[in-house]
């Protein structure tokens, strides 16, 4: 979010094309990625031995390209447990300024050493965080260590191994890739600067106007109190409008930081919804007399109101998936270009909402989510803890830095529409109660304009009054179910008849007894119990991709295959079927007309669902070899006749109807007869 201009280009790294695979949201960032040494620590003996120091040598060190999974190196195979990453640069100190380090992740227990001096440690495997390393830096070569421990099978991690002594359940169900998997990178900033920015932008659908609030966070790294003035602009297509702030100047006391509150209120004129037929992002970019930030940011507004969830006041029901970070080869890096396939095979099967699998991912895939519209429930921590857990203070502690690492992060994404505590924990107890109420209390202080939820598997049990589980707290109900569907959604309504239900896990493997083709049948057939009732407002397939795990029921080739895609992304049969059933469209052939000279009408009708998914179809268009012809908006349940002219004398027409942001929203062979 930072500005260009800091005189930063101190040293050139011979690792751009390495850099250029991930993308890093501060356009003044020095990345220290490409070539580390690094080495192994199976006896725990790098910390005591001192193998931080540049007395260590390192000539029994490896070479590895950062970011690195050492899980996925096929030097290392899946050695859990400490590794150390060491690299020098060269610097150049500079007067007044600061110096950031920053990890966007690193799984999971991170150690920092620079010139032979602890910087700092930090937990959790899916969230950024940085150091000040200004007072640790020295002009010419500087020496980076940093020791990584991926082992989260035992207890007391988040997440991590369960307390119950029970077989096979110290894993958590997905790969413990470990490593610098995401960038590592610095920053130059001055003395006093601007740390975070958090926007608000908040539709009145009455007036057609938005308020927008912001809250800038500043450091005072001098030794005086300072009193930092701002100033606000809104770009909206890279033009600035002209807006009225309310807000001034703050004091801050020396090493301290604040908040500068500021607020404007855009006019209906210059307001333009985000949603997903169009995704329009502002930027905003907040200054003071030494540091800028900027962000982009959507107008829109999501609520929940008689068991159904509303985006910018009109009911919406859709299809999404559950992606786990996981690609032969990658392990949980994500370079940009897996990033955007990705993106794209789940936005073309009709997945429009995904619920994050129980950890946050790189963040250009919400930058995708913001640009080409999709809805994000993003998720920290809790995968299954147990009562013990749940109320062990130092696990407490720990869920909530993560999701305040998470919030912090994302909650000027407009693609995030809630935030979820957990997953599938023991939610009838009273830990599961307590965790469910305080964690959402808590998070809802750090970002008061989201929705909150967590993934319960304990509805499908059937407790018998609202207050028997802890979906009492959450504003819509999540529920993981994997049968026994019609009974448990009728059982979920009747607790909660005021709250729309999310199927945030549902699906069959690919090898169950009847196979591929049991996936498409599973899926034709729990889509038609959704369609039937209405206060089910989205459905998100579990699994998007096949991912590898040491979880029970593992296949022998190691990977789960719940996918409608393969590990490598290789489409299954149901990848079309769910394409089809996810659309908000259909397609109909109402009749051929046969014309003289080769020259024919296909007549076909286009309508917008109206049961499920269910939502807005506002400029799509119908493509037929090279016409594209446009659909007139529809409401859902509308329908309306198009009239294709056909040439030649085929015996059929692909006919594609393509979403306003360039997916395919389904495709059918029409038969020309």
């Amino acid at each position: 979010m930072k500005r260009f201009g800091l005189e930063v280009l101190l040293f050139t790294l011979t690792t751009l094309p390495i850099f250029a695979q991930y993308t890093i949201r501060q356009p003044n960032a020095i990345p220290l990625h490409g070539e580390w040494s690094f080495t192994l620590d199976p006896a725990d003996m790098g910390h005591k031995a001192g193998w931080y120091s540049d007395k260590v040598p390192t000539n029994r060190f490896d070479k590895v390209t950062v970011p690195h999974s050492f899980s996925t190196d096929p030097r290392y195979g899946f050695y859990t447990g400490t590794v150390w990453y060491r690299k020098t640069f060269p610097w150049q100190p500079q007067d007044g300024k600061r110096v950031i380090l920053h990890f966007d992740a690193a799984y999971y227990m991170t150690n920092v050493w620079l010139n032979n001096q602890k910087v700092g440690r930090h937990e959790g495997g899916y969230t950024p965080f940085h150091f000040d390393i200004t007072e640790y830096l020295k002009a010419g070569e500087n020496l980076l260590a940093v020791s990584v421990n991926n082992d989260t099978w035992q207890p007391g991690t988040i997440p991590g191994g369960k307390d119950n002594n029970q077989p096979n359940d110290s894993f958590m169900g997905w790969m413990n890739y470990g490593g610098l998997n995401r960038p590592v990178y610095l920053t130059v900033e001055p003395a006093v600067y601007a740390e975070n920015l958090k926007v608000e932008a908040t539709p009145d659908l009455s007036t057609g106007t938005a308020l927008v609030r912001v809250k800038l966070r500043m450091r005072n790294t001098t030794n005086q109190t300072v009193s930092p003035k701002a100033t606000y602009q809104v770009l909206y297509n890279r033009q600035p409008l002209t807006l009225n702030w309310k807000g001034g100047a703050t004091r801050i006391a020396a090493g301290q930081t604040a908040i500068l509150e500021a607020e404007t209120t855009i006019p209906r004129a210059q307001v333009q919804l985000w949603n997903l037929n169009s995704p329009t992002l502002y930027q905003l970019r907040a200054s003071t007399d030494s540091d800028t930030l900027t962000t982009n940011f959507g107008i829109r507004k999501v609520e929940v109101r008689n068991a159904q969830l509303l985006l910018n006041g009109q009911p919406i029901k859709v299809g999404g998936g559950n992606r786990v970070v996981d690609y032969p080869g990658q392990g949980s890096m994500e370079p940009d270009w897996l990033i955007e396939k990705d993106f794209r095979l789940m936005k073309e099967a009709g997945m429009e909402l995904q619920r994050l699998t129980h950890y946050t991912p790189s963040e250009y895939f919400y930058d995708l989510a913001d640009r080409y519209g999709m809805l994000i429930i993003t998720e920290a921590g809790n995968w299954q803890l147990t009562p013990n857990q749940m109320d062990t203070d130092s696990i407490r502690k720990n869920f909530r830095n993560q999701f305040r690492e998470m919030a912090e992060r994302d909650w000027n994404h407009p693609s995030v529409i809630a935030y979820s505590v957990g997953n599938e924990y023991l939610s009838e107890q009273p830990a599961g109660q307590r965790w469910t109420k305080d964690m959402i209390a808590y998070a809802r202080e750090l970002d008061p304009t989201r929705l909150y939820t967590f993934a319960s598997m304990r509805l499908n049990i059937l407790p018998k009054k609202p207050e028997d589980e802890a979906s009492q707290y959450v504003d819509f109900v999540s529920t993981n179910t994997y049968g026994n569907h019609a009974k448990a959604l009728d059982h979920i309504h009747q607790l909660y008849p005021d709250k729309p239900i999310l199927l945030s896990e549902w699906g069959t493997r690919a090898d169950g007894p009847d196979g591929e083709a049991g996936q498409v049948a599973h899926l034709q057939h729990i889509v038609q119990e959704i369609r039937s009732r209405p206060y089910v407002v989205g459905a998100s397939w579990w699994t998007y991709n096949d991912y590898q795990s040491r979880f029970h029921g593992t296949n022998a080739n190691g990977y789960r295959p719940w996918g409608i895609v393969g590990p490598d992304r290789t489409p299954r049969p149901v990848y079309a079927v769910y394409q089809q059933e996810m659309s908000p469209v259909t397609i109909e052939k109402v009749r051929f007309v046969p014309g003289s000279q080769g020259v024919h009408e296909l007549v076909l009708r286009v309508r917008a669902r109206a049961d499920f998914p269910a939502y807005s179809v506002i400029n799509y268009t119908l493509v037929s070899g090279n016409k594209v012809l446009p659909i007139p908006d529809l409401q859902p349940g509308e329908s309306k006749e198009i009239t294709v002219p056909i040439k030649g004398f085929e015996n059929s027409a692909l006919i594609k109807v393509m979403k306003p942001t360039g997916f395919t929203a389904v495709e059918k062979t029409v038969d020309l007869k």
